[in-house]
């Protein structure tokens, strides 16, 4: 089994947000170089929230990438706080729906260059409680699930969180038997 090893970290910028570092690495053939690494302090979480085989979109703009797409709530971890927790509280803020929720799965949305993970959840219940936060979304929408691979061909889904949890969950929910399994970790 062949890995990079770290030989050391150098912190070139900071902030409450992000922290952007170059790692001492070497590759396994023995040539040994600094490579750039994005560090977020907490998780994120996203939700799936699903009712009567619909899907609770928003149809936000990207001021990074200047596009406009659909994207399912989510938002990063507070100090403090689970990744249940803020999922739940995600939902709440962006949509105006409370929801209960179940873990689906945790990736690592940029694991060439970024240590962050994600914890994807599907929510369910969905009881309206309040107006969605007009800055995150011009619009909050249930999309049947059917519209998803349409929506995926047309660019409309082109946040990769997004993308990777409705996948997921399109594959799964026929076969749903609970939480994944633990992602396999070298020692």
């Amino acid at each position: 089994m062949t890995q990079w090893t770290v030989h050391g970290t150098r912190r070139i910028y900071e902030s409450e947000w992000m922290s952007v570092d170059l790692d001492d690495v070497e590759i396994p053939e023995g040539e040994r170089f600094e490579h750039h690494v994005v560090r977020l302090p907490y998780p994120s979480t996203a939700v799936v929230v699903v009712d009567n085989d619909k899907v609770l979109l928003m149809w936000r703009h990207r001021f990074t990438t200047d596009t406009w797409g659909w994207e399912i709530p989510a938002g990063r971890c507070e100090a403090g706080e689970t990744a249940e927790i803020a999922a739940v509280r995600e939902t709440e803020e962006e949509t105006g729906y409370r929801v209960g929720i179940e873990p689906l799965i945790t990736i690592n949305p940029l694991n060439g260059i970024s240590s962050h993970t994600t914890h994807i959840f599907v929510g369910t219940g969905a009881t309206k409680i309040g107006e969605p936060d007009p800055a995150e979304a011009a619009k909050v929408e249930w999309v049947p699930l059917t519209e998803i691979p349409s929506f995926i061909r047309k660019g409309l889904i082109p946040c990769g969180i997004t993308l990777a949890a409705l996948a997921t969950y399109l594959t799964l929910r026929t076969t749903w038997s609970g939480p994944p399994s633990e992602p396999h970790r070298a020692g």
